[in-house]
Protein backbone atom coordinates (compact mmCIF):
# COMPACT_ATOMS: atom_id res chain seq x y z
CA UNK A 1 0.00 0.00 0.00
CA UNK A 2 1.24 3.54 -1.00
CA UNK A 3 0.21 7.26 0.21
CA UNK A 4 0.04 9.89 -2.18
CA UNK A 5 2.70 12.43 -2.90
CA UNK A 6 1.80 15.09 -0.05
CA UNK A 7 2.84 12.62 2.79
CA UNK A 8 6.15 12.33 1.02
CA UNK A 9 9.36 14.12 2.47
CA UNK A 10 11.57 13.41 0.20
CA UNK A 11 9.42 13.98 -2.95
CA UNK A 12 7.66 11.94 -5.45
CA UNK A 13 10.57 9.89 -7.23
CA UNK A 14 9.91 6.87 -4.59
CA UNK A 15 6.69 7.00 -5.63
CA UNK A 16 7.36 6.60 -8.94
CA UNK A 17 9.93 4.66 -8.61
CA UNK A 18 7.20 2.04 -7.38
CA UNK A 19 8.73 1.82 -3.74
CA UNK A 20 6.73 1.58 -0.20
CA UNK A 21 6.58 4.25 2.05
CA UNK A 22 6.39 2.70 5.41
CA UNK A 23 8.56 4.96 6.56
CA UNK A 24 6.94 8.20 5.03
CA UNK A 25 3.95 6.73 7.03
CA UNK A 26 5.43 6.99 10.21
CA UNK A 27 6.68 10.29 9.83
CA UNK A 28 3.60 11.60 8.81
CA UNK A 29 1.53 10.23 11.07
CA UNK A 30 2.47 12.79 14.10
CA UNK A 31 1.09 15.61 12.06
CA UNK A 32 -1.83 13.65 10.99
CA UNK A 33 -2.77 13.01 14.82
CA UNK A 34 -2.24 15.91 15.71
CA UNK A 35 -4.10 17.98 13.40
CA UNK A 36 -6.86 15.14 14.52
CA UNK A 37 -6.00 16.33 18.02
CA UNK A 38 -7.04 19.47 17.38
CA UNK A 39 -9.65 19.62 15.39
CA UNK A 40 -11.58 17.34 17.96
CA UNK A 41 -10.61 19.87 20.27
CA UNK A 42 -11.63 22.62 18.44
CA UNK A 43 -15.11 21.01 17.72
CA UNK A 44 -15.51 20.16 21.37
CA UNK A 45 -15.51 23.48 22.22
CA UNK A 46 -17.49 24.83 18.80
CA UNK A 47 -20.18 22.19 19.97
CA UNK A 48 -20.33 23.54 23.47
CA UNK A 49 -19.98 27.02 23.16
CA UNK A 50 -23.13 26.52 20.45
CA UNK A 51 -24.83 24.12 22.08
CA UNK A 52 -25.03 26.00 25.61
CA UNK A 53 -23.77 29.31 25.47
CA UNK A 54 -25.23 29.25 29.22
CA UNK A 55 -22.65 27.11 30.41
CA UNK A 56 -20.15 28.37 28.75
CA UNK A 57 -20.69 31.77 30.30
CA UNK A 58 -20.57 30.20 33.58
CA UNK A 59 -17.37 28.50 32.92
CA UNK A 60 -15.66 31.55 31.76
CA UNK A 61 -16.55 33.83 34.61
CA UNK A 62 -15.50 31.07 36.80
CA UNK A 63 -12.33 30.54 35.22
CA UNK A 64 -11.53 34.13 35.77
CA UNK A 65 -12.51 34.26 38.81
CA UNK A 66 -10.36 31.40 40.38
CA UNK A 67 -7.50 32.90 38.66
CA UNK A 68 -8.01 36.21 40.03
CA UNK A 69 -8.74 34.99 43.34
CA UNK A 70 -5.13 33.69 43.37
CA UNK A 71 -3.46 36.64 41.77
CA UNK A 72 -5.16 38.67 45.03
CA UNK A 73 -4.34 36.28 47.70
CA UNK A 74 -0.47 36.86 46.61
CA UNK A 75 1.82 38.71 49.28
CA UNK A 76 2.74 41.09 46.45
CA UNK A 77 -0.73 42.23 45.82
CA UNK A 78 -1.04 43.63 49.28
CA UNK A 79 0.18 46.45 50.90
CA UNK A 80 1.44 44.67 53.74
CA UNK A 81 3.11 42.11 51.60
CA UNK A 82 1.23 38.71 53.27
CA UNK A 83 -1.22 36.22 51.81
CA UNK A 84 -4.55 37.88 51.79
CA UNK A 85 -7.00 35.29 53.07
CA UNK A 86 -9.09 32.97 50.48
CA UNK A 87 -12.56 34.68 51.64
CA UNK A 88 -11.65 38.10 51.40
CA UNK A 89 -9.37 37.52 47.67
CA UNK A 90 -12.10 35.40 46.50
CA UNK A 91 -14.76 38.36 47.38
CA UNK A 92 -12.51 40.89 45.79
CA UNK A 93 -11.99 38.68 42.52
CA UNK A 94 -16.05 38.32 42.53
CA UNK A 95 -16.76 41.88 43.16
CA UNK A 96 -13.65 42.91 40.63
CA UNK A 97 -15.00 40.45 37.21
CA UNK A 98 -18.38 40.74 38.39
CA UNK A 99 -18.05 44.59 38.49
CA UNK A 100 -19.56 45.07 41.60
CA UNK A 101 -17.76 47.04 43.92
CA UNK A 102 -18.78 45.16 47.32
CA UNK A 103 -15.33 44.59 49.42
CA UNK A 104 -14.48 42.87 52.61
CA UNK A 105 -11.09 44.89 53.48
CA UNK A 106 -10.54 48.59 52.65
CA UNK A 107 -9.75 48.34 49.12
CA UNK A 108 -7.70 52.09 49.30
CA UNK A 109 -4.89 50.66 51.71
CA UNK A 110 -5.01 46.79 51.66
CA UNK A 111 -3.36 46.49 47.96
CA UNK A 112 -0.16 47.11 46.92
CA UNK A 113 0.43 48.88 43.73
CA UNK A 114 0.31 45.21 41.90
CA UNK A 115 -3.22 44.58 43.81
CA UNK A 116 -4.71 48.08 42.41
CA UNK A 117 -2.89 47.14 39.07
CA UNK A 118 -5.17 43.95 39.16
CA UNK A 119 -7.99 45.48 40.24
CA UNK A 120 -8.15 47.46 37.68
CA UNK A 121 -7.27 45.50 35.17
CA UNK A 122 -9.76 42.84 36.49
CA UNK A 123 -12.64 45.34 35.87
CA UNK A 124 -11.78 46.19 32.12
CA UNK A 125 -11.73 42.37 31.59
CA UNK A 126 -15.09 41.71 33.81
CA UNK A 127 -16.88 44.93 31.54
CA UNK A 128 -15.56 42.94 28.19
CA UNK A 129 -16.07 40.03 29.12
CA UNK A 130 -19.72 40.64 30.46
CA UNK A 131 -20.67 42.91 27.05
CA UNK A 132 -18.89 40.56 24.55
CA UNK A 133 -20.67 38.11 26.06
CA UNK A 134 -24.21 39.55 26.13
CA UNK A 135 -24.03 40.40 22.97
CA UNK A 136 -23.09 36.83 21.92
CA UNK A 137 -25.81 35.59 23.82
CA UNK A 138 -28.22 38.32 22.54
CA UNK A 139 -27.72 37.32 18.66
CA UNK A 140 -28.28 34.02 19.68
CA UNK A 141 -31.34 34.57 21.68
CA UNK A 142 -32.81 37.33 18.81
CA UNK A 143 -32.22 34.38 15.90
CA UNK A 144 -33.80 31.41 18.13
CA UNK A 145 -37.17 33.89 18.95
CA UNK A 146 -37.12 35.74 15.54
CA UNK A 147 -37.52 38.89 17.41
CA UNK A 148 -36.35 42.48 15.84
CA UNK A 149 -37.04 44.34 18.48
CA UNK A 150 -35.72 42.26 21.22
CA UNK A 151 -32.25 43.20 21.92
CA UNK A 152 -30.80 41.55 24.82
CA UNK A 153 -27.33 41.94 24.72
CA UNK A 154 -26.25 43.35 21.37
CA UNK A 155 -27.98 46.14 18.88
CA UNK A 156 -29.56 44.72 15.91
CA UNK A 157 -26.62 44.90 13.27
CA UNK A 158 -28.76 44.78 10.44
CA UNK A 159 -27.91 48.47 8.47
CA UNK A 160 -31.50 47.90 6.60
CA UNK A 161 -33.30 48.46 9.82
CA UNK A 162 -32.82 52.62 9.23
CA UNK A 163 -35.22 51.82 6.29
CA UNK A 164 -38.50 51.95 6.36
CA UNK A 165 -40.91 48.69 5.81
CA UNK A 166 -40.22 45.40 7.32
CA UNK A 167 -37.28 43.19 7.25
CA UNK A 168 -37.15 39.98 6.91
CA UNK A 169 -36.76 37.63 9.62
CA UNK A 170 -33.92 35.70 8.66
CA UNK A 171 -31.69 39.25 8.38
CA UNK A 172 -32.58 40.64 11.74
CA UNK A 173 -29.21 39.23 12.85
CA UNK A 174 -26.30 38.99 10.32
CA UNK A 175 -23.80 36.87 12.04
CA UNK A 176 -20.92 38.38 9.90
CA UNK A 177 -20.77 41.56 11.75
CA UNK A 178 -20.31 40.29 15.07
CA UNK A 179 -16.32 40.80 14.74
CA UNK A 180 -17.19 44.34 13.96
CA UNK A 181 -19.75 44.77 16.83
CA UNK A 182 -17.43 43.26 19.22
CA UNK A 183 -14.88 45.78 18.14
CA UNK A 184 -16.83 48.43 18.44
CA UNK A 185 -17.50 47.81 22.26
CA UNK A 186 -13.65 47.57 23.20
CA UNK A 187 -13.55 50.90 21.25
CA UNK A 188 -16.08 52.76 23.57
CA UNK A 189 -15.01 51.60 26.54
CA UNK A 190 -11.42 52.63 25.44
CA UNK A 191 -12.70 56.21 24.75
CA UNK A 192 -15.46 56.42 26.65
CA UNK A 193 -13.33 56.02 29.65
CA UNK A 194 -9.99 58.70 28.25
CA UNK A 195 -12.57 60.99 27.77
CA UNK A 196 -13.95 61.05 31.11
CA UNK A 197 -10.21 60.73 32.50
CA UNK A 198 -9.41 63.67 30.50
CA UNK A 199 -12.24 65.71 32.00
CA UNK A 200 -11.63 64.69 35.74
CA UNK A 201 -7.27 64.96 35.52
CA UNK A 202 -7.68 68.53 35.54
CA UNK A 203 -9.96 69.18 38.13
CA UNK A 204 -7.99 66.71 40.66
CA UNK A 205 -4.82 68.80 39.54
CA UNK A 206 -7.20 72.42 40.93
CA UNK A 207 -7.85 70.35 44.28
CA UNK A 208 -4.18 70.36 45.31
CA UNK A 209 -3.59 66.11 43.95
CA UNK A 210 0.08 66.00 43.36
CA UNK A 211 0.22 64.96 39.21
CA UNK A 212 1.25 61.64 39.20
CA UNK A 213 -1.59 60.71 41.65
CA UNK A 214 -3.89 62.40 39.77
CA UNK A 215 -3.25 60.89 36.53
CA UNK A 216 -3.56 57.35 38.39
CA UNK A 217 -6.69 58.75 40.30
CA UNK A 218 -8.26 59.85 36.96
CA UNK A 219 -7.70 57.03 35.14
CA UNK A 220 -8.87 54.77 38.11
CA UNK A 221 -12.10 57.01 38.69
CA UNK A 222 -12.58 56.80 34.69
CA UNK A 223 -13.03 52.99 34.59
CA UNK A 224 -14.63 52.57 37.27
CA UNK A 225 -17.62 55.05 36.50
CA UNK A 226 -18.10 53.18 33.29
CA UNK A 227 -18.08 49.84 34.48
CA UNK A 228 -20.18 50.83 37.34
CA UNK A 229 -18.09 49.14 39.76
CA UNK A 230 -17.73 52.13 42.47
CA UNK A 231 -14.28 51.41 44.05
CA UNK A 232 -11.87 54.63 45.12
CA UNK A 233 -8.50 54.24 44.95
CA UNK A 234 -8.09 56.87 48.01
CA UNK A 235 -9.01 55.87 51.24
CA UNK A 236 -11.44 58.61 51.78
CA UNK A 237 -13.49 58.02 49.12
CA UNK A 238 -15.67 60.10 47.52
CA UNK A 239 -15.50 62.70 51.10
CA UNK A 240 -12.60 65.01 49.24
CA UNK A 241 -14.88 65.87 46.27
CA UNK A 242 -18.59 65.41 48.00
CA UNK A 243 -19.21 68.66 47.73
CA UNK A 244 -17.19 69.52 43.85
CA UNK A 245 -20.09 68.94 41.83
CA UNK A 246 -18.02 69.10 38.09
CA UNK A 247 -16.71 66.03 39.75
CA UNK A 248 -19.52 64.29 40.82
CA UNK A 249 -21.15 65.31 37.70
CA UNK A 250 -18.36 63.60 35.21
CA UNK A 251 -18.94 60.45 37.45
CA UNK A 252 -22.18 60.79 36.81
CA UNK A 253 -21.85 60.64 33.25
CA UNK A 254 -19.35 57.96 33.02
CA UNK A 255 -21.96 55.60 34.83
CA UNK A 256 -25.07 56.71 33.17
CA UNK A 257 -23.43 55.82 29.53
CA UNK A 258 -22.11 52.25 31.26
CA UNK A 259 -25.54 51.43 32.61
CA UNK A 260 -27.05 52.18 29.14
CA UNK A 261 -25.66 49.46 27.56
CA UNK A 262 -23.50 49.19 24.06
CA UNK A 263 -26.97 48.46 21.71
CA UNK A 264 -27.89 52.10 23.17
CA UNK A 265 -24.12 53.73 22.41
CA UNK A 266 -24.36 51.84 19.09
CA UNK A 267 -27.39 53.19 17.52
CA UNK A 268 -26.66 57.19 19.11
CA UNK A 269 -23.60 57.32 17.51
CA UNK A 270 -25.15 56.19 13.80
CA UNK A 271 -28.44 57.91 14.93
CA UNK A 272 -28.08 60.63 17.55
CA UNK A 273 -31.26 62.94 16.29
CA UNK A 274 -32.69 60.63 14.19
CA UNK A 275 -35.33 59.06 16.55
CA UNK A 276 -36.89 57.19 13.63
CA UNK A 277 -34.34 54.95 13.20
CA UNK A 278 -33.50 53.53 17.06
CA UNK A 279 -35.16 50.21 17.47
CA UNK A 280 -37.65 49.37 20.09
CA UNK A 281 -35.03 48.14 22.82
CA UNK A 282 -32.80 51.66 21.56
CA UNK A 283 -36.18 53.24 22.48
CA UNK A 284 -37.46 51.26 25.89
CA UNK A 285 -34.04 52.01 27.10
CA UNK A 286 -33.92 55.20 27.29
CA UNK A 287 -36.91 56.58 28.22
CA UNK A 288 -37.07 54.07 30.85
CA UNK A 289 -33.53 55.08 32.33
CA UNK A 290 -34.48 59.03 32.50
CA UNK A 291 -38.15 57.71 34.19
CA UNK A 292 -36.60 56.18 36.52
CA UNK A 293 -33.26 58.72 37.14
CA UNK A 294 -36.36 61.37 37.31
CA UNK A 295 -38.42 59.44 39.97
CA UNK A 296 -35.62 58.07 42.19
CA UNK A 297 -34.26 61.59 42.26
CA UNK A 298 -37.50 63.31 43.02
CA UNK A 299 -38.50 60.52 45.56
CA UNK A 300 -35.16 60.28 47.55
CA UNK A 301 -35.40 64.54 47.43
CA UNK A 302 -39.01 64.07 49.08
CA UNK A 303 -37.94 61.79 51.68
CA UNK A 304 -34.51 63.04 52.68
CA UNK A 305 -34.67 67.04 52.36
CA UNK A 306 -35.45 66.49 56.53
CA UNK A 307 -32.98 64.12 57.46
CA UNK A 308 -30.14 65.83 59.26
CA UNK A 309 -27.81 63.50 58.55
CA UNK A 310 -28.09 63.51 54.67
CA UNK A 311 -29.90 66.60 52.59
CA UNK A 312 -31.44 68.17 55.48
CA UNK A 313 -28.65 70.81 55.88
CA UNK A 314 -28.90 71.35 51.83
CA UNK A 315 -30.05 74.25 50.26
CA UNK A 316 -32.61 73.36 47.99
CA UNK A 317 -30.14 73.44 44.56
CA UNK A 318 -27.39 71.03 46.27
CA UNK A 319 -30.36 68.84 47.61
CA UNK A 320 -31.64 68.23 44.06
CA UNK A 321 -28.44 67.58 42.81
CA UNK A 322 -27.56 65.12 45.26
CA UNK A 323 -31.14 63.59 44.82
CA UNK A 324 -30.19 63.06 41.39
CA UNK A 325 -26.40 61.94 41.97
CA UNK A 326 -28.01 59.15 44.84
CA UNK A 327 -30.77 58.26 42.01
CA UNK A 328 -28.47 57.19 39.23
CA UNK A 329 -25.83 55.42 41.39
CA UNK A 330 -28.17 53.15 42.81
CA UNK A 331 -29.02 52.11 39.67
CA UNK A 332 -26.02 50.23 38.91
CA UNK A 333 -22.91 52.80 39.91
CA UNK A 334 -21.92 52.04 43.21
CA UNK A 335 -20.46 55.99 44.48
CA UNK A 336 -21.42 57.41 47.06
CA UNK A 337 -21.25 61.02 48.62
CA UNK A 338 -22.93 60.48 52.18
CA UNK A 339 -23.07 57.25 54.16
CA UNK A 340 -25.63 55.01 53.10
CA UNK A 341 -26.66 53.80 56.32
CA UNK A 342 -27.80 57.73 57.40
CA UNK A 343 -30.40 56.99 54.79
CA UNK A 344 -34.01 56.91 56.47
CA UNK A 345 -35.77 53.46 55.74
CA UNK A 346 -37.94 54.62 53.29
CA UNK A 347 -35.09 55.45 50.75
CA UNK A 348 -33.03 52.39 52.04
CA UNK A 349 -36.28 50.45 50.25
CA UNK A 350 -36.44 52.83 47.59
CA UNK A 351 -33.16 52.53 46.62
CA UNK A 352 -33.19 48.41 47.26
CA UNK A 353 -35.94 48.94 44.38
CA UNK A 354 -33.56 50.80 42.03
CA UNK A 355 -30.62 48.27 42.58
CA UNK A 356 -33.09 45.44 41.88
CA UNK A 357 -33.98 47.36 38.53
CA UNK A 358 -30.55 47.74 37.24
CA UNK A 359 -28.92 49.48 34.29
CA UNK A 360 -29.62 48.25 30.33
CA UNK A 361 -29.27 45.19 28.78
CA UNK A 362 -25.77 44.42 27.78
CA UNK A 363 -24.27 47.34 29.61
CA UNK A 364 -22.25 46.99 32.55
CA UNK A 365 -25.12 47.42 35.23
CA UNK A 366 -26.53 44.73 36.71
CA UNK A 367 -29.97 44.00 37.59
CA UNK A 368 -33.09 42.77 36.10
CA UNK A 369 -32.62 45.17 33.61
CA UNK A 370 -34.76 48.40 32.51
CA UNK A 371 -36.35 46.64 29.57
CA UNK A 372 -38.03 43.75 31.47
CA UNK A 373 -39.46 46.34 33.42
CA UNK A 374 -40.71 48.21 30.57
CA UNK A 375 -41.93 45.26 28.72
CA UNK A 376 -43.84 43.88 31.88
CA UNK A 377 -45.26 47.45 32.52
CA UNK A 378 -46.80 47.16 28.91
CA UNK A 379 -48.09 43.89 29.24
CA UNK A 380 -49.73 44.93 32.36
CA UNK A 381 -51.23 48.24 30.01
CA UNK A 382 -51.98 45.88 27.70
CA UNK A 383 -54.46 44.14 30.64
CA UNK A 384 -55.80 46.65 31.60
CA UNK A 385 -57.18 48.62 28.30
CA UNK A 386 -58.04 44.91 27.34
CA UNK A 387 -55.79 44.59 24.10
CA UNK A 388 -54.42 41.49 23.53
CA UNK A 389 -51.25 42.73 22.30
CA UNK A 390 -48.24 44.68 24.09
CA UNK A 391 -47.28 47.38 22.10
CA UNK A 392 -45.04 50.25 22.07
CA UNK A 393 -43.73 53.23 19.31
CA UNK A 394 -45.65 51.70 17.03
CA UNK A 395 -44.68 48.21 17.77
CA UNK A 396 -45.80 45.03 18.69
CA UNK A 397 -43.93 43.10 21.45
CA UNK A 398 -44.16 39.34 21.01
CA UNK A 399 -45.40 37.44 23.85
CA UNK A 400 -42.27 35.24 24.43
CA UNK A 401 -40.20 38.49 25.39
CA UNK A 402 -42.90 38.73 28.38
CA UNK A 403 -42.15 34.89 28.96
CA UNK A 404 -38.60 35.85 29.36
CA UNK A 405 -39.09 38.80 31.47
CA UNK A 406 -41.31 37.22 34.05
CA UNK A 407 -38.59 34.55 34.09
CA UNK A 408 -35.94 36.90 34.77
CA UNK A 409 -38.18 38.56 37.52
CA UNK A 410 -38.36 35.42 39.01
CA UNK A 411 -35.30 34.30 39.08
CA UNK A 412 -33.70 37.45 40.66
CA UNK A 413 -36.96 37.56 43.14
CA UNK A 414 -35.48 33.92 44.35
CA UNK A 415 -31.51 34.79 44.20
CA UNK A 416 -32.60 37.86 46.94
CA UNK A 417 -35.21 36.13 49.27
CA UNK A 418 -32.66 33.14 49.88
CA UNK A 419 -29.21 34.99 49.85
CA UNK A 420 -31.42 37.57 52.82
CA UNK A 421 -32.94 33.98 54.50
CA UNK A 422 -28.90 32.60 54.78
CA UNK A 423 -27.54 36.00 55.89
CA UNK A 424 -30.09 37.09 58.55
CA UNK A 425 -29.64 33.74 59.96
CA UNK A 426 -26.03 34.14 59.81
CA UNK A 427 -25.42 37.87 60.87
CA UNK A 428 -28.53 38.87 63.05
CA UNK A 429 -28.42 41.70 61.53
CA UNK A 430 -31.55 44.48 60.23
CA UNK A 431 -33.29 43.33 57.75
CA UNK A 432 -33.50 47.25 56.07
CA UNK A 433 -29.19 46.57 56.00
CA UNK A 434 -29.47 42.54 54.51
CA UNK A 435 -31.72 43.42 52.33
CA UNK A 436 -29.76 46.50 50.89
CA UNK A 437 -26.37 44.80 50.82
CA UNK A 438 -27.81 41.59 49.30
CA UNK A 439 -29.67 43.67 46.41
CA UNK A 440 -26.97 45.95 45.95
CA UNK A 441 -24.95 42.49 45.23
CA UNK A 442 -27.57 41.00 43.11
CA UNK A 443 -27.87 44.28 40.90
CA UNK A 444 -23.84 44.48 41.48
CA UNK A 445 -24.16 47.98 42.58
CA UNK A 446 -21.70 48.42 44.91
CA UNK A 447 -23.46 50.13 48.00
CA UNK A 448 -23.11 49.10 51.59
CA UNK A 449 -25.03 49.70 54.70
CA UNK A 450 -21.32 49.10 56.22
CA UNK A 451 -22.51 45.05 57.18
CA UNK A 452 -20.03 43.67 54.33
CA UNK A 453 -17.32 44.73 55.92
CA UNK A 454 -17.99 43.12 59.24
CA UNK A 455 -19.00 39.68 57.59
CA UNK A 456 -17.79 36.14 58.75
CA UNK A 457 -16.14 34.12 56.04
CA UNK A 458 -19.38 31.68 56.00
CA UNK A 459 -21.56 34.88 54.63
CA UNK A 460 -18.75 36.32 52.53
CA UNK A 461 -19.08 33.56 50.37
CA UNK A 462 -22.75 33.47 50.26
CA UNK A 463 -22.60 37.39 49.32
CA UNK A 464 -19.61 36.43 46.90
CA UNK A 465 -22.27 34.08 45.00
CA UNK A 466 -24.96 36.61 45.17
CA UNK A 467 -22.87 38.54 42.86
CA UNK A 468 -21.55 35.89 40.51
CA UNK A 469 -25.77 34.65 40.19
CA UNK A 470 -26.67 38.54 40.09
CA UNK A 471 -23.98 39.26 37.01
CA UNK A 472 -24.34 35.90 34.81
CA UNK A 473 -27.58 34.32 35.99
CA UNK A 474 -30.59 36.56 34.31
CA UNK A 475 -28.33 36.55 30.95
CA UNK A 476 -27.85 32.78 31.21
CA UNK A 477 -31.38 32.38 32.22
CA UNK A 478 -32.70 34.20 29.40
CA UNK A 479 -30.66 32.16 26.89
CA UNK A 480 -32.09 29.13 28.46
CA UNK A 481 -35.56 29.89 27.89
CA UNK A 482 -35.54 31.06 24.42
CA UNK A 483 -32.93 27.99 24.06
CA UNK A 484 -36.48 25.64 25.16
CA UNK A 485 -39.07 27.76 22.73
CA UNK A 486 -40.02 24.61 20.33
CA UNK A 487 -42.63 23.92 17.94
CA UNK A 488 -45.57 21.70 18.77
CA UNK A 489 -47.86 19.75 16.32
CA UNK A 490 -50.61 19.74 18.81
CA UNK A 491 -52.29 21.73 22.21
CA UNK A 492 -53.70 20.62 25.04
CA UNK A 493 -57.36 22.06 25.98
CA UNK A 494 -57.11 25.23 27.38
CA UNK A 495 -58.90 25.80 30.97
CA UNK A 496 -58.24 29.47 32.78
CA UNK A 497 -56.89 29.25 36.82
CA UNK A 498 -58.18 31.53 39.20
CA UNK A 499 -55.53 34.41 39.09
CA UNK A 500 -55.71 37.53 41.50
Amino acid sequence: MTLSTEYHDNGPNQAKNGGTVAGNITDARPHILVRSGLGRVRELIDNFTGESPSRFAILIFSALILVFTLLFSLPIASSSRTWTPLADSFFTAVSVICVTGLSTVDMATHWSVVGHILVYVGVQIGAVGVLTLASILGMVISRRLGLRAKLMAASDSNPMRGHRGPVAEGQAVRLGEIGSMLATVALSLVVIEAAIAILLFPRMLIDGIPLGNAVWHSLYYSAMAFTNTGFTPNAEGLGTFANDYWFLSILMLGVFLGALGFPVIYALKRHMFHTRFWSLHVKLTVLTTLVLLVLGAGVFALLEFDNPRTFGNLNASDTVFQSFFLSMMTRSGGFASIEISDLNGSSLLVADMLMFIGGGSASTGGGIKVTTLAVIFLAAMAEAKGSPDMEAFGRRVPPDVLRVALSVVLWGATIVALSCITLLQMTKAPLDHVLFDVISAFGTVGLSTGLTGDLENPAKYVLAMTMFLGRVGTVTLAAAVAATTSSKLYRRPEERPIVG
